[in-house]
């Protein structure tokens, strides 16, 4: 099995440089923040949410990947997690998130992240339209607004 209909099978998608830059400018993540990069990957958005003045909170299930990131960001103001995105133990501080994650948890996650428990301030996520439309559909806590953003062409992921 190739890596890239691998990566696929398990939702994996991941952006390319311009596309993650143009996904954190559009944030407006400020310095000093302190944000959530879920299914961090090779580091594409985490790169730009360093470049934006953020602290990052990079979580990766795959080990190899997770072992990437912390050698990659080892000067910066990153920390990795390796984790699986559905157990893991969101942080006690606020934050936000600005994030691609893998497809086939958008549902769960999505729930796990609106829970009274989660201290999220902003998500900015890029996900598929259909479970855009779905999440819109039925905004699962009053206190929070989804819209859809910008449509990513596919030329917009490796």
């Amino acid at each position: 099995m190739s890596g890239q209909r691998s990566r696929r099978q398990r939702g994996w998608y991941p952006l390319t440089d311009d596309w993650a830059a143009r996904i954190v400018a559009e944030s407006g993540v400020r310095s000093g923040e302190f944000v959530v990069d879920l299914g961090a990957g090779h580091g594409a958005l985490t790169a730009h949410l360093v470049a934006a003045g953020a602290r990052v909170l990079a979580v990766e299930l795959h080990p190899g990947r997770a072992r990437h990131l912390r050698s990659r960001f080892a000067e910066e103001d990153v920390r990795v997690a390796e984790a699986d995105l559905l157990a893991f133990r969101w942080p006690r501080r606020p934050f936000r998130v600005v994030a691609s994650p893998p497809y086939q948890v958008t549902s769960a996650l999505i729930r796990s992240l609106l829970t009274p428990e989660s201290r999220l301030l902003a998500a900015d996520l890029v996900l598929q339209r259909g479970a855009v439309h779905k999440h819109a559909k039925r905004a699962p806590v009053r206190h929070w607004t989804l819209r859809a953003g910008i449509t990513l062409p596919r030329s917009a992921f490796h």
